[in-house]
């Protein structure tokens, strides 16, 4: 089986709609697919409907958090989509964004970088705005070559020059929301330096302690060495270890499938949760 635990649509910061990114999944040879997208849930359905037999979806999102003013990400798998505090906080994250992104191009523009509103605006059509939008913006223009290159301290980065801040979660209360709507967490991209500031190894073994399931290792932002570190670390918590590729579409150079989870892991992560089952194909055709 090839399981990939982490991909995102235009319902967020992807460029496939769901039905577009199910069947890309199918294309790649995959056997179970994630849709994680930043804070919402609504790509869910589309995806269900248009999933195409032979292929598994795995309901889940990845949630902003901070802890210690570091940011990051927690994905959370097969948990109640209704259950209400854990909806009530994902609204509460979503409702933010759009004054949030606004933020980050008024000071663009306090920079000297010509973006607008209306052109982010644009790029995030009906997804969850957010900073990958205003980084495409960025790269319409010229101002970088990628949107990669924008998550820089110059620009993007946590803590950057343009950076503005949005509502997040507590890790800690991230964790006891999802485990009350029966869903399991993973710890996504612990380690990637790239992107910034990442929280110590006591914060992951607290996190670890506070009912965490799992740490994301094989992803394209930790090397080697890291992967082999986060392995260790994993074992000596009593973590699950994923992969996945933590997919955008076009919007980064990764691949569906480029790294995955091992069958045993999935087959672990589904027996923990309770809130919601995985879906399988049954030859949708919906695009």
């Amino acid at each position: 089986m090839r399981i990939d635990l982490h991909t995102h649509s235009t319902a967020s910061d992807g460029t496939d709609t769901p039905a577009e990114l199910v069947h890309h999944a199918a294309a790649a040879g995959l056997d179970v697919i994630a849709l994680t997208d930043h804070d919402t849930t609504r790509g869910h359905a589309e995806a269900a409907v248009a999933l195409p037999a032979g292929l598994t979806l795995v309901t889940g999102a990845e949630l902003s958090c901070r802890v210690d003013g570091i940011g990051l990400h927690m994905l959370a798998y097969l948990f109640d989509p209704e259950e209400p505090e854990l909806a009530r906080e994902r609204e509460l994250v979503r409702d933010d964004r759009v004054p949030r992104a606004r933020a980050m191009v008024a000071k663009l523009q306090e920079l000297g970088v010509p973006v607008t509103w209306e052109q982010v605006a644009r790029i995030a059509g009906d997804g969850s705005v957010g900073r990958p939008h205003v980084a495409e913006a960025m790269v319409e223009l010229g101002v970088v070559g990628s949107v990669s290159e924008a998550f820089v301290p110059e620009w993007l980065a946590d803590g950057g020059r343009a950076y503005a801040g949005k509502h997040e979660l507590d890790p800690f209360d991230a964790i006891r929301l999802v485990k009350a709507a029966g869903g399991v967490t993973v710890f996504a991209h612990p380690l990637a330096l790239k992107r910034g500031r990442v929280v110590p190894e006591s914060v992951i073994a607290e996190l670890a302690s506070a009912g965490l399931d799992g740490i994301e290792v094989d992803h394209t932002d930790h090397d080697a060495p890291t992967r082999a570190r986060l392995r260790g670390l994993a074992a000596e918590l009593g973590l699950l270890t994923t992969g996945s590729s933590d997919y955008h579409g076009s919007r980064k150079a990764v691949r569906l499938g480029e790294c995955t989870t091992d069958p045993e892991i999935y087959g672990e992560i589904t027996r923990r949760a309770t809130g919601a089952f995985p879906v399988p194909g049954a030859g949708g055709t919906g695009r």
